[in-house]
């Protein structure tokens, strides 16, 4: 056997995009200023949320509470799309499920006035348990089903 001609490393084939991640291909490293933008958002809806949760009992409304309402939404939307764009998160991943929870346990809260504070604090529960479960659970992703075009069947049982 000539060893003279090798094979193509994975290093030497071009991939597509580069700035997409590759199976087989290290996580993209985060730029340097990543961490303290990631924190400061953090921060922004920790404490904005903070005081929508606790103006709520207190009698608050959608317009004395404006201000911490329209923080904790921007906040959170930038942290999301921050954290999608480094790479950092994925909505198929059991944090991705924990956000859809909280967020589906909000728009509970708009829809049942009576029981808002109660859909609010288990929002909350459900965003601390997602932000702080172990990497396993955080990471894991659930397996995708196969769905089959209307018309086209699998293999019949005999």
């Amino acid at each position: 056997m000539d060893r003279t001609t090798s094979s193509p490393t994975p290093q030497s084939i071009p991939r597509g995009n580069p700035s997409l991640p590759v199976v087989g291909q290290a996580k993209p490293q985060k730029p340097p200023y990543a961490r303290p933008i990631e924190v400061g958002l953090r921060s922004i809806h920790i404490a904005s949320m903070a005081l929508v949760l606790g103006g709520i009992p207190m009698g608050g409304t959608f317009e004395t509470l404006r201000v911490p309402i329209v923080a904790t939404l921007a906040s959170g939307l930038l942290l999301l799309a921050a954290c999608m764009r480094w790479g950092c998160f994925n909505l198929t991943q059991g944090a991705g499920w924990a956000l859809l929870l909280k967020l589906g346990l909000l728009g509970l809260g708009n829809v049942f006035e009576g029981a808002r504070l109660q859909c609010y604090l288990a929002a909350t529960v459900v965003a601390s348990v997602g932000s702080h479960m172990t990497s396993s659970w955080r990471h894991f992703t659930f397996p995708a089903r196969t769905i089959r075009p209307a018309g086209k069947s699998g293999p019949r049982a005999a």
